[in-house]
């Protein structure tokens, strides 16, 4: 059911039960492995007890996958991992099985993809890679076995924006699953299952913590059978989240409408400024029509975020790293999300097989941090003279 409350009010108290632990405002750190039975009679139906083994659930794990459902309108329960990518292993694995085939785009995550090529592969999984362009097109890649369709959207490093109701469509028509990537927009800007997409996956390192200090995941179901069948494959692969993690990310929920709200400005204010540099050959950024799919971003998105791609002119990389090496606040690491501004200097030809990546010039994600705008700007003009 959809909570009538605004996403911000309700990021202000989901999960939170002060009554049940003294009357502390945040859920306390539960550093358990053992849960201890009252009597014999009780350990007989432990497996019908709310917590029965720290690697399954505790009262801090509940806490925070509650909040993360509460987010979601029409979620019907949301699992916690150890990180981004574990998540979306759970998934992947939950949802293929020797001799299926599942859809993948081509602009996938590039850890995710490597656990398909080097470990689905191997168990007899059949993966292919889609155009993410490709809309109601992935018909065609349709066969019997296709078992799951995934989405990232924007897609990593390049940000083109899918057009989803369109693989929906196609799913629901050939009774297959869809689960998407949302760690860009979070349920702030993008609501998954108003699409009526099944599983909604974000790594809650990035945005969700928002402090670049925790590795975290966690997937939401819209259905019992696929939150169940997911809870499954999580606990056989002895995946759990850290006590400490969720405790983190749950204090930084508290804060994430107004972090987003200020990522999504700066965001916007850089996209639309490198835009007019000389040194820019183009700007990839899902709110700026230049941005593959941008007429698909207006319709079912909310909002942007903080990250998004530019390709500069220059393509030495001798010249590249004497911009890069003495930049002041923008520094070069992986990852995103948190307070502070990056750039990401990697380039998507060797990844992509469905469709080359031919856009000209050396590609660099950006992420816009909590940072006075004016100051990223001045950085980064610096940068470009060295440059």
């Amino acid at each position: 059911m959809k909570d009538s409350k605004n996403i911000s009010t309700r990021l202000a108290h989901l999960g939170s039960e002060p009554i049940s632990y003294h009357g502390a405002v945040n859920m306390p750190v539960h550093r358990a492995s053992t849960f201890v039975f009252k009597t014999f009679e009780e350990f007989k139906d432990c497996f019908n007890a709310e917590y029965r083994y720290g690697r399954e659930a505790t009262p801090t794990s509940r806490a925070f996958e509650r909040t993360i459902t509460g987010m979601h309108n029409g979620g019907y329960g949301s699992l916690s991992t150890s990180s981004g990518l574990a998540a979306i292993i759970a998934v992947l694995m939950s949802f293929s099985k020797n001799n299926s085939h599942i859809l993948v785009p081509d602009n996938l995550y590039g850890f995710a993809r490597g656990f398909c090529d080097e470990t689905l592969t191997n168990l007899g999984v059949e993966i292919e890679y889609y155009d993410p362009m490709i809309g109601a097109d992935i018909e065609k890649l349709v066969k019997k076995n296709t078992s799951l369709i995934y989405l990232e959207s924007p897609g990593s490093l390049t940000y083109e924006v899918q057009d989803l109701p369109a693989f929906v469509k196609v799913a629901k028509k050939h009774n297959i699953i869809t689960a998407i990537d949302n760690s860009w927009a979070t349920p702030i800007n993008l609501q998954p299952f108003e699409l009526d997409i099944d599983i909604s996956i974000m790594s809650a390192t990035k945005y969700i913590s928002g402090h670049s200090d925790a590795m975290l995941g966690v997937c939401t179901c819209a259905k019992q059978e696929h939150y169940e069948l997911v809870q499954s494959t999580i606990r056989q692969l002895g995946n759990c989240a850290g006590s400490e993690e969720l405790y983190l990310a749950l204090r930084g929920l508290r804060t994430l409408s107004l972090r987003m709200e200020q990522h999504t400005k700066s965001g916007l204010e850089l996209a639309n400024w490198l835009s007019t540099r000389d040194e820019v050959n183009k700007v990839l950024h899902p709110a700026l029509p230049s941005c593959k799919g941008h007429e698909f971003w207006k319709r079912d998105f909310k909002g942007a975020s903080g990250v998004f791609a530019i390709t500069l002119k220059e393509t030495d990389e001798t010249k590249i790293a004497k911009m890069l090496d003495s930049m002041e606040i923008f520094k070069m690491g992986f990852s995103w999300g948190g307070y502070e501004s990056l750039f990401f200097p990697e380039q998507p030809h060797a990844s992509r097989t469905a469709k080359n990546w031919d856009e000209p010039g050396f590609l660099m994600r950006v992420h816009s941090g909590l940072e006075d705008i004016d100051d990223l700007k001045e950085d980064i003009k610096r940068g470009f003279a060295r440059l």
